[in-house]
């Protein structure tokens, strides 16, 4: 790979990270209730705190562009790897790289001082773009989970530790049982105060942060 190749891909996985840094949260708190939603509730940018605090529909809209950014960073990448006819082995390395950056861009974004939501969402947009059946089913314990336990964190948690099971029975690429393992521990561990907070039974229901 030449030089110039190779500053193409650098560019684009920070291209990637960038994306996962977009405050979504942060930036719809400013623009409709003018707050800093780092300052309210959970003091969490994600979408489950701006749902709480700004509303269900700033809620949604956060929901919606945070688990985009996964999925854009992921396509970004995977038009540059065809453009440049990468084999698909080392193709799914870079794609996966690309989706870790992005994950670890929304927890630690470069725009509020390293700092940021839980990854969650984001990472569900990964997975959808990585292999959709495995990014759907993700979705689908979340959603049970969240019906029986009516409490977020308990969704994202088991929907976090499901992707590793169903990209192993699912046969997907190495690369991507690997990503899902360290993006589904990364996601448990960014929810450590939520687990503490279940053990101690403090946790609020239906939308808990």
């Amino acid at each position: 790979m030449s030089g110039a190749v190779t500053a193409i891909f650098l560019a684009g996985l920070l291209a990637a990270y960038l994306l996962g840094s977009i405050p979504t949260g942060f930036v719809l708190g400013k623009a409709i209730a003018g707050i800093d939603i780092r300052e309210h509730g959970s003091g969490n940018t994600g979408a489950t705190n701006v749902f709480r605090v700004v509303g269900k529909s700033a809620g949604i809209a956060a929901l919606i562009v945070d688990l985009l950014k996964g999925v854009f960073a992921i396509l970004l990448l995977r038009a540059i790897a065809t453009h440049f006819e990468m084999a698909a082995d080392w193709q799914s390395w870079v794609l996966v790289t690309a989706g870790l950056l992005a994950v670890v861009g929304h927890s630690k974004s470069v725009w509020l001082g390293f700092a940021g939501g839980k990854s969650a969402a984001t990472g569900l947009g990964v997975l959808l773009a990585l292999a959709w059946p495995v990014g759907l089913s993700v979705a689908a314990v979340f959603g049970i989970v969240l019906a029986i336990s009516r409490t977020v964190s308990v969704g994202s948690i088991a929907a976090a530790v499901s992707a590793m099971v169903f990209m192993w029975v699912t046969d997907q690429p190495l690369a991507y049982l690997l990503v899902a393992i360290a993006g589904g521990l990364y996601v448990v561990l960014r929810h450590r105060s939520n687990i503490s907070r279940l053990i101690a039974g403090t946790e609020p229901k239906t939308f808990g942060s």
